[in-house]
């Protein structure tokens, strides 16, 4: 699995040589036999009838099952609703929190669709052809599910500080949450456990690595190895670091405002244009749909069969969309309403653009472009092939495409930054001083990652990341009743007229 992990990382379309040398060597040669202990552990791997499952996959996928059939398909039969809540039809003002519907929706989302979307899913096809397609739609939908329960919860279990901004996330709802479940011993020390996760894990997945691949795209649009700016990447990592340091410094509702209208335009102007390559090629679309799901059922399809192919689709998309990590549910703690439901809904669209819509379109483009069979099990590398398949019909289309992911990076930096520093303040407690720290701290960590190479801290804030879903996903087993009735009540008074829709009245 760590090498498959890998493989999704890369995610550039020129390599830059960062050579481990000095100090970089040092810290990587201090830190890499933790990572190889934890990576180990967390990406064990076992055999399904000859295919490798990784056990985390296993547990997200699992409790993605689960809660899709908890809910009764609330995965399908809510996107009414959800739209109906975005648009602010039951929103009210004067609620208590600090985001609207639609701004914590857009902050999660630019938490999770990234670079990954472009490079992850052309390597899947790449492996397992376009049959893990089909596998990776149908774990987008059902991660919809394990999304809706984080989202309720984090709402549910959120504490309101006495300046009226809100702390949420899985620390807060996994130590209250086991508090009323009389699991006492328990609640505090998951609680901690994931605040302490979540701050390393921000420092290098959603932080240094996401600065070094926005370096890597700039040098490419400003000339490749020609570049000026090659040399330079304390230069660009110190501009990017004061932009995030200008826009955090105004905490979530800072943030907010920038992905509010960053996501929205990010997310379409690739979708126009990825929808775009699909309508010049319409010729090839009914080959794309009919390949994609002959070859998902087809027991003699590439990387192990059928199960080899599922395997693909499903981790792609649990990597993708992060339902159950919990960290978007930090995000989510802060909207304005006094109905935990109400964010579960909203939760439910994420999954939905990062991975059903975003992944399925950039499928559907390299199935109707550049796909060969013959391509099959040769790993080619995830963003050089995404960008093959965009310039094959759009020649001038590359450049933007390296223009997008440098913002989908940015985005990125910024939502994670959040997440980290939630978790900072659970642990040390909520102050300015404290979170000025953090913010210093984390603004030199984006200068860091494009100029020095710290392999093995990246693989280890990684393993970390998923880490965290093992007391995230056991905390809402344990809450999966409390969260149901929630649900039940909400849809009694909805039903009823008791809970108004103020754009009808």
């Amino acid at each position: 699995m760590k090498s498959n992990r890998l493989v999704f990382c890369i995610t550039a379309i020129v390599s830059i040589p960062l050579s481990a040398t000095g100090i970089d060597a040092s810290i990587n040669a201090a830190v890499q036999p933790l990572t190889n202990i934890l990576s180990s552990f967390i990406f064990y791997e076992i055999k399904i009838f000859g295919a490798s499952m990784p056990l985390i996959v296993l547990w997200l996928i699992g409790a993605a099952i689960f809660f899709t059939g908890y809910f009764k398909f609330l995965n399908l039969r809510g996107f009414k609703h959800a739209f109906q809540l975005l648009r602010g039809d039951y929103s009210r003002q004067d609620n208590e929190g600090e985001l609207t519907h639609f701004q914590a929706l857009s902050t999660a989302v630019s938490g999770t669709v990234g670079i990954g979307n472009i490079a992850g899913v052309a390597i899947v096809i790449s492996i397992g052809g376009p049959g893990a397609t089909f596998w990776l739609i149908v774990a987008g939908f059902l991660g919809m599910s394990t999304k809706f329960a984080e989202c309720v919860a984090g709402v549910m279990y959120r504490k309101v500080n006495l300046d009226g901004s809100i702390s949420g996330g899985p620390m807060y709802y996994l130590e209250a949450g086991l508090h009323q479940k009389n699991l006492a011993w328990l609640a505090k020390p998951m609680g901690a456990f994931y605040a302490i996760a979540i701050v390393v894990g921000c420092l290098g997945i959603g932080n240094m690595f996401q600065s070094n691949q926005a370096f890597q795209q700039f040098i490419f649009i400003t000339g490749g190895e020609a570049s000026y700016f090659l040399d330079k990447g304390w230069l660009f990592g110190s501009i990017l670091a004061g932009i995030v340091g200008l826009v955090v410094i105004g905490g979530i509702k800072g943030i907010a405002r920038v992905t509010s209208k960053l996501v929205p335009f990010m997310t379409l102007t690739y979708v126009v244009g990825a929808l775009l390559v699909v309508v010049m090629n319409a010729e090839k679309v009914p080959w794309a749909f009919s390949a994609i799901l002959t070859e998902a059922f087809n027991p003699s399809a590439m990387s192990g069969g059928m199960l080899g192919i599922m395997i693909l689709g499903f981790q792609r998309a649990a990597f993708s969309n992060e339902a159950g990590i919990g960290s978007a549910a930090i995000a989510h703690a802060t909207v304005k309403t006094q109905e935990p439901v109400t964010e579960g809904y909203v939760g439910l669209m994420e999954p939905f653009i990062d991975t059903v819509v975003i992944c399925t379109l950039t499928a559907l483009v390299i199935l109707t472009t550049v796909y060969e069979p013959a391509m099959a099990n040769q790993g080619i590398q995830g963003i050089a092939l995404t960008s093959q398949a965009f310039s094959s019909t759009l020649s001038w289309s590359v450049l933007p495409l390296s223009f997008i992911a440098i913002l989908f990076a940015f985005s990125t930096i910024l939502s994670w930054s959040y997440y980290g520093l939630k978790g900072w303040t659970y642990i040390v407690g909520e102050s300015v001083w404290a979170e000025n720290i953090f913010k210093i701290f984390f603004c030199i960590f984006i200068a860091l990652g494009c100029t020095i190479n710290l392999t093995a801290v990246l693989d280890f804030s990684d393993a970390v990341i998923f880490v965290v879903a093992l007391p995230n996903i056991l905390g809402l087993y344990i809450l999966a009743p409390a969260i149901k009735k929630e649900l039940a009540n909400y849809q009694r008074r909805l039903k009823s007229g008791e809970i108004k829709n103020f754009r009808e009245t």
